[in-house]
Parts: C-alpha cells; structure tokens; sequence
C-alpha cells in the first residue's frame, strides 16, 4: 500500500538474529501504522503477563505514513512495549531527527526481542543489521553515548537513539533519548532497551515511500506553512515554546505546586520565558518539518550554571518549579540536564522528588529534604538512576514507592503513572482524561486541556465533557498512527487528517470512516490493558486526594459525583 513499505523487521538479541516480516494492507486499512500498527505487533507478539524487564517483552520502534514527507510535524518515531512502570500499555513518542532515518531502513515498525549477555549498540539500515560492542559506553551519560555512537558508525545522517544509566540500572521511568534533548520518555521505555543490553541504535538508509498523490501532499504542505504563518497558536510556540503555559495556569490555579497541595505558586513569575531569558539566551528551536520552533535551546550566561546548554519545556517546570518549590528557572535547567544525561523522565523524577519532601516530613525514611532544596534534589535524582539509598526505593516507580512508605493516600497517580502539570479539581476534563488515558496519567492522549483553557467547553461543565473528550482523543490516536506532533492539533483538525491520509496512502476516509479506524486503535490497547490485569475500578479513576483535599489558595476539590458522571458517559459512547 502506498504510504508504508509493507512489512517489519524482527530482531532477536539473544541470537544476534533478524529476519523481515510481511503485513498485509488490511492491516494497515484497520489501524494505519504507528501508533496503530505497533499496537495490533505488541497485541499478537507478547504473551498474557509478559514481566516488562523479560526477554519475552517487545521493544517496537514505528513511524507512520506521513514520515519522511513534506507533511508539517511529521519528524516523530513512536516506541511501544509493555510498561515497567504501570504493567500496562506504554507509547512514548520523540522529535529530533530520528524518524526521516529510521524510516530509511525500509520498515514501518522494527520489533526487537531477546536479551544480549553482553552491552551491544545496533546499526540498523535497509541492507544489514549489525550488533556492536558497548561494553566501552556502557555507564556512559546520553550525551556521550550519542556522541561515541554518531562517530562509530560515521554515517552522516544517521539517526540515534540512546540510554543512559537510568535505562541500564532499570529505572521503571527510564527514557530513551536522541539529539541530546529529545526524549521518549514517561513509562519507562529505556528501561525496557536497558534490560536487552542494548546501549544505543542508529538507523540509516536509503529506502523511500511512495506516496498516493505528491501533488496532493505538496498542495496540503504549502496551504499549512502559509496558515500557520499568522496563526495565533503556531505564533505562540515560536515566541514562548511551552513555557506560555506557565502564566496561564498559575492564573487559572491549575498549576500543580507543593505536591499537589495548591494551584498557584507565589513564585510563578521567576519560571517564565521571561525570566529564562534575563538569565540565559535563548533561541527558537525546531525539529525538522516543523514550523512552531518550539524548543526553547537555552545556555546560561551567568552563575553556577554557566555554560549549561540544554532544551527547556513547561512540564519540567512544573514538576521541578512548581511541584518541588524551586523559584529559579535556572536550577530547572539544571536539573532537566541531570535527568537528561542519567535518561529518567522529569515528570515521574519531579514528582517524585515532591513526595519524597512530603515523606520525609511525615516519617523517617533515611533522610530529610526541604522544598526548594536545589542540591538535595539533584543528588535525589542521582540516587534514583544508581538505585542508591532510598532512590532504589523511587526507582521502582511512585506506586511501589508509596506502598513501601505507607502513605499510598498521599501519592498522585494513575495506574503508577504520576501526571503532568494540570490540576483536575480545577481542569475537570484533565481528571476523566488521566483516568481513561491508557498508558496512565497522561495529559497528551487528549489535551483536553486545551479546550477548557479556550473555552470550547467550561473546565467544570459535566454535560458534553466525555463527548469532547473522545473527539479530541480519536482525532489524536490518528496522529500518532500517521505520526504527527501534538503541537500541530489545531492545524490538523477532521477534513486535515483526512486530506494526510488521502495524500500518503490513497485511502478516501471520512470523518466517521476515520473514527472507526480511531476506535480500532483505542479498542486494540484497551483489549492489552485488559490482558495484562487492568482493573477498571482500581485503575480508572483517580487519586483521593482531587476529590477529597480542597487546593489550599482556592479550595477548590473535583466532585466525585460530577466524575463518576463523566466517567460513566465515557464508557457509554465508547461502547465498553
């Protein structure tokens, strides 16, 4: 079918063995690729109670049609597995400049299996793949392991990606990186890469998609780069990245702070783009296909830090900035830099530092750290990537962690995953949205964020919020099965995606067509989660605390009986 090259590659570690497997277009026509196709790959190579960290797990790298065209967002890979840290579904996605080369070694998704003995990195292109040595990288940061990689294999254009010692040492929250700053994180993907032995991958070939209608797909690109040219939102991203979102949910009192105790931090001001730049330069940066610029590649001109050069997103100021006290932006970039080089997701690693200080006051746990304590954060974050002290403890993740401590009322979460900077007891659509996300608390499977901040739907309506919220989480399962950057969702709405498809694969869909084929996807991974042991009533809803613990500035609590509403609303239209 045009738009995929029709089959996947195998590979077996413990054998040092690959082999190209077939997939036929129906396959393709019920799921699309990414996203879609490495779930229904995921579905029927895993067995039923796969441990994560097991040779019997699958590591699957996919990209979908719309990579390596001149569609707008489309620089994005998708890595699928079971998840160490929840047990359930995981998807992570990155930019950079992996994708374009990974889809030139001539497959839509590569699965890997098995367990090396020994470290190995993989070059994998359209001809061959090779198992090399690691041992000598092996403990290495990411940084450095990219570095000794790119020239190792000394193909220009090569894509990367890496882990650093989170991933080897087994961190449940783990990430694989790539372009130094990029991250498939949340989940614990790069402990999954860690537990074959495999250090690193670089991709590279020179195969190439045809396509249904270059015209077509030409036509779409041109009308989208002059749109997004005085688009508000695309404007936005270019000025401020994600950090925009920083004023605005301090002054809606969403903004996760002290541990989830209120909504608002009296020191918001000094986490800003504003404050970023006082400090540092700072400069647009964009991935390739991208128009937004909205990476925020920082170097810090002055103080302690000086030299530091690093990419900056809202959600790990939050978790840092607002969740852990810090009221310096600098010190979050300094500790983004930490979790970056070790490959440990920000949001788990902030999260997890906010309820370590809130422990730590509560009972004896081996140490005692203060909020806002820049140093004794970062050197909790070491702990956790070497699994040292009571970072063997939070390595494990905030379930396990929470239980070992007994304070399981305290800890925020959803199927072990802990959530991104947005309040429910004020974003009542983000509370439905963590529940249901299949792969835990997770703010980007829907954004429905997004509406109740810009008032398409009131943040406390019950009324229309399920329906709402399932359009946006259809249309967005389609990104990620063509793939495409959350970022471009108001660029790409119905008519849009169906245009993508229409000029990358010669499927003519509508938009009920292309809900069908959403709903496959989503029924596909909840068919895994239900496999695997996800209970609804214990891993569908949310924490205690957002229905019981007012915000201490607004006193604000998400009624149980307004999300048991929504909850059963959404079961309904979906059909479960």
């Amino acid at each position: 079918m045009d738009g995929f090259y029709n089959k996947v590659l195998r590979i077996n570690v413990s054998k040092e063995s690959f082999e190209q497997e077939p997939v036929s277009d129906e396959i393709y026509q019920t799921f699309l690729g990414g996203k879609g196709l490495a779930t229904h790959l995921l579905v029927n190579n895993t067995k039923a109670g796969v441990d994560p960290l097991s040779e019997g797990n699958m590591l699957i790298f996919a990209t979908g049609p719309a990579t390596d065209t001149t569609i707008w967002g489309s620089s994005r890979y998708g890595v699928f597995t079971k998840a160490p840290l929840t047990g359930l579904y995981a998807e992570s996605y990155s930019g950079g400049k992996v994708a374009e080369p990974l889809s030139r070694t001539g497959y839509d998704a590569i699965m890997i299996e098995g367990a090396s003995e020994n470290p190995v990195y993989l070059e994998i292109s359209d001809e061959d793949v090779k198992f090399h040595d690691a041992s000598h990288i092996w403990g290495k940061d990411t940084y450095k392991t990219e570095d000794t990689i790119k020239q190792e294999v000394g193909i220009k254009g090569a894509g990367v990606v890496v882990i650093g010692p989170a991933g080897e040492n087994l961190v449940r929250f783990a990430c694989i990186e790539n372009d130094y700053w990029r991250s498939a994180g949340r989940t614990g993907v790069g402990a999954v890469m860690g537990s074959k032995k495999i250090k690193g991958i670089a991709f590279h070939g020179n195969k190439k998609k045809e396509v249904a209608n270059l015209d077509l797909l030409e036509k779409l690109s041109t009308e989208l780069k002059d749109i997004g040219k005085d688009n508000p939102g695309a404007k936005n991203y270019r000025n401020f990245g994600t950090l925009q979102m920083v004023p605005i949910m301090n002054k809606v009192g969403a903004f996760p702070t002290k541990y989830w105790h209120a909504g608002t931090y009296d020191k918001w001001q000094n986490l800003t783009q504003e404050a970023l730049q006082k400090k540092a330069k700072v400069r647009s940066h964009a991935c390739p296909r991208c128009f937004l610029g909205c990476g925020r590649l920082t170097e810090v001109l002055e103080g302690r830090h000086k030299g530091l050069k690093q990419e900056l997103d809202y959600e790990t100021v939050g978790a840092f900035g607002g969740v852990c006290l810090i009221d310096d932006i600098v010190e979050v970039v300094y500790l983004n830099d930490i979790c970056d080089r070790l490959g440990m997701d920000t949001i788990t690693a902030g999260n997890l530092a906010g309820f370590t200080i809130e422990t730590s006051h509560l009972k004896d746990i081996g140490e005692k750290i203060e909020y806002g304590d820049v140093d004794a954060i970062a050197a909790l974050l070491n702990k956790m990537a070497m699994k040292e002290g009571i970072g063997a403890t939070l390595a494990e993740g905030i379930k396990y962690a929470s239980k070992e401590w007994g304070l399981e009322d305290l800890a925020i979460h959803v199927k072990g995953m802990d959530p991104a900077s947005y309040d429910p007891r004020v974003l009542n659509g983000m509370g439905l949205a963590y529940a249901t996300s299949d792969r835990g608390a997770c703010h980007l499977r829907a954004t429905i964020y997004k509406a109740e901040l810009s008032g398409m739907i009131a943040p406390t309506a019950v009324e229309g919020k399920a329906e709402m919220l399932i359009d946006f989480e259809d249309r967005h399962n389609l990104f990620d099965a063509l793939i495409l950057c959350r970022f471009f969702r108001d660029l790409y709405p119905w008519e849009k995606i169906s245009t993508v498809i229409s000029a990358t694969t010669g499927m003519e869909l509508d938009k009920k067509q292309l809900q069908k084929v959403a709903s496959a996807i989503a029924n596909k991974v909840r068919e895994f989660n239900l496999r695997e042991g996800m209970n609804k009533e214990i891993d569908e809803t949310l924490p205690k605390r957002f229905f019981e613990e007012k915000l201490e500035d607004s006193g604000k609590v998400l009624p149980k009986a307004n999300f048991d509403r929504m909850l059963a609303d959404y079961y309904k239209l979906k059909g479960w």
